[in-house]
C-alpha cells in the first residue's frame, strides 16, 4: 500500500507539472505530450491496482488526535482523489480519440480510440480534462496541506502512517 501510495504521488505530481508546462510552453509541447500521454495511462493502471489493493488491505489507523469530522473529510478526499485519478486519464483518452489523435504509449505501441472522431466531443472533453485537472490539483494540495498540518503543527506523526520506513 505504501509503495503504491508514493508511486502514485510521484505520478500525480509529475502529470500535473507536465500538464501545466504543456499549456505554457509551445516550444516543448510535443516532447511533453509524448511523456504525458503514456504516463496518464500508467497512472490509470496504477490507480486501478491501488484501489483493488486498498479494498483487500487494512489501512493503518488514523492518529487519535484526528476528530471524527477530520477522518470523514480525509476519507472523502481520498475517494475523490481515486475518482479523479480514474476519470482524468479516461477523459484524456476519450478527448484524444475524439480529436483523431493517436495515443502513443511507446514506439509502435498505440492504444485504440475509445470514441469516434468528433470535434464537438473533443472540445467538451478538452475543457472537462482541464477542469478535472485543476480539481485534482486542489484535492492534492488539500491532502498535502492536511498532512503537513498534522505533521508540523499537531505533531501527531500522521506522515509516519504512510512512511516507507514502516514496511
Amino acid at each position: 500500500m505504501r509503495i503504491l501510495h508514493w508511486i502514485m504521488a510521484a505520478m500525480v505530481l509529475s502529470m500535473l507539472l507536465i500538464g501545466m508546462t504543456m499549456v505554457a510552453s509551445l516550444a516543448n509541447y510535443h516532447w511533453l505530450v509524448s511523456i504525458h500521454r503514456p504516463l496518464g495511462i500508467m497512472a490509470l493502471i496504477a490507480v486501478v491496482i491501488r484501489f483493488v489493493n486498498r479494498k483487500r488491505s487494512t489501512l493503518p489507523p488514523f492518529p487519535p488526535t484526528m476528530s471524527g469530522a477530520e477522518r470523514r473529510v480525509a476519507h472523502a478526499s481520498e475517494m475523490l482523489m481515486y475518482c479523479l485519478l480514474f476519470v482524468l486519464p479516461l477523459v484524456g483518452w476519450g478527448m484524444l480519440s475524439a480529436g483523431s489523435y493517436p495515443i502513443v504509449m511507446y514506439g509502435p505501441l498505440h492504444l485504440p480510440p475509445i470514441l469516434p472522431a468528433n470535434p464537438a466531443i473533443y472540445s467538451l472533453l478538452r475543457r472537462t480534462h482541464t477542469i478535472l485537472a485543476y480539481l485534482l490539483l486542489g484535492v492534492f494540495l488539500a491532502h498535502l496541506t492536511g498532512v503537513l498540518f498534522h505533521t508540523l503543527v499537531v505533531r501527531d506523526r500522521l506522515l509516519k502512517r504512510m512512511s516507507l520506513r514502516n514496511i
